[in-house]
C-alpha cells in the first residue's frame, strides 16, 4: 500500500510541472467591443484561437463609442474592434489616442431608415432626417445624402462635414443629429434617419425599413485597434487573421447577407 502511495505521489510530482507549463502557456486576450455584429463574430473565432493558446475574453461596451477606446488607452484591454478609421481619427484628435490600425474586418453600410416613407420620391418639402451626432458619422450620414441627390455638400470628401457645409438644399431638408443608440427610437418623430448598422441590427431594424443605403466601396469599414507597440504581438496577429479569415467571411454573408460585408 505505501509503495502504490509512493508511485501516486510520484506520478503527481510529475504532471504538476506539466500542467503548469500548459497553464502558462495559454495566455488571455482582452478585445473590447460592440454587441451586435462585433461580439457575435468574436464569439465564432473564440474556439479557434483557444486551439493557438489564446484565450479571448471578450468585453462588450454599451455606450455611444467612448469606452472602448479609454479602455485601451488605460491598458484595461488589449484591443478593440468597432470603430473605423474616420471615427478613431476623430477621437484621437480629442483625445491625443496613439494607437494602431491593425486590420480591416467588415463593413456595416450605414442606412437611411424609415416608417413612414418606401421610396426616396416620398420625401417631403421641409422632412426631418435625423444623423448621428458623433463627428465622423454626421459627415457620414451627409455623404450618403449628398451621393443619392437629396443635398448637394462643398466637398463630399469632407469626413468632417456638418450641415453648415451644404452648398445646396433644394427641399429644405432639416437635419437633426441624435446620440447614435437613441437614432432607432427618434424613427417615429422624424421623416427618416441614418443609422450605423450595429445600432440599426440592435434596434430591431432589417432591409425592409431601408430607403437609402451605402455600397460597399465605403471608406468606413470597422477595424482592429491596438495600442502603438503591441502591433507585432503574436496573440494580435493570430485575432486579426482569425477575423479575417474565409470562415467568418462565409458566416458575415450566411448571417447577416448585405447589411455586414467582409472587407478583405
Amino acid at each position: 500500500m505505501i509503495k502504490v502511495l509512493k508511485f501516486i505521489a510520484f506520478i503527481f510530482l510529475m504532471l504538476a510541472p506539466l500542467s503548469s507549463l500548459k497553464a502558462a502557456e495559454t495566455k488571455e486576450l482582452k478585445v473590447g467591443t460592440v454587441p451586435v455584429p462585433h461580439a457575435k463574430i468574436l464569439q465564432l473565432i473564440a474556439p479557434d484561437l483557444k486551439k493557438q493558446g489564446i484565450n479571448l475574453k471578450i468585453i462588450e461596451f454599451n455606450d455611444n463609442g467612448l469606452m472602448p477606446n479609454i479602455a485601451l488607452n488605460d491598458g484595461s484591454i488589449d484591443a478593440n474592434y468597432f470603430q473605423h478609421v474616420p471615427f478613431y481619427q476623430s477621437q484621437a484628435k480629442d483625445r491625443k489616442y496613439d494607437f494602431i490600425n491593425v486590420g480591416e474586418v467588415h463593413i456595416e453600410p450605414i442606412a437611411l431608415y424609415s416608417k413612414k416613407l418606401k421610396n426616396i420620391s416620398e420625401l417631403r418639402k421641409g422632412a426631418v432626417i435625423a444623423v448621428p451626432s458623433d463627428p465622423s458619422n454626421y459627415a457620414r450620414a451627409l455623404i450618403l445624402l449628398h451621393n443619392n441627390g437629396i443635398i448637394t455638400l462643398k466637398d463630399p470628401n469632407n469626413f468632417t462635414a456638418t450641415k453648415y457645409d451644404i452648398a445646396k438644399n433644394p427641399k429644405k431638408i432639416e437635419i437633426k443629429t441624435v446620440d447614435g443608440p437613441l437614432l432607432v427610437r427618434t424613427l417615429s418623430d422624424v421623416d427618416g434617419a441614418v443609422i450605423n448598422g450595429n445600432y440599426a441590427m440592435q434596434g430591431g431594424l432589417s432591409s425592409k425599413d431601408v430607403i437609402l443605403r451605402e455600397d460597399s466601396k465605403s471608406k468606413y469599414g470597422n477595424c482592429v485597434f491596438v495600442r502603438k507597440g503591441d502591433e507585432n504581438r503574436p496573440e494580435i496577429k493570430a485575432l486579426v487573421n482569425a477575423l479575417r479569415s474565409e470562415k467568418v467571411k462565409k458566416y458575415l454573408k450566411e448571417t447577416y447577407n448585405d447589411e455586414v460585408i467582409p472587407a478583405f
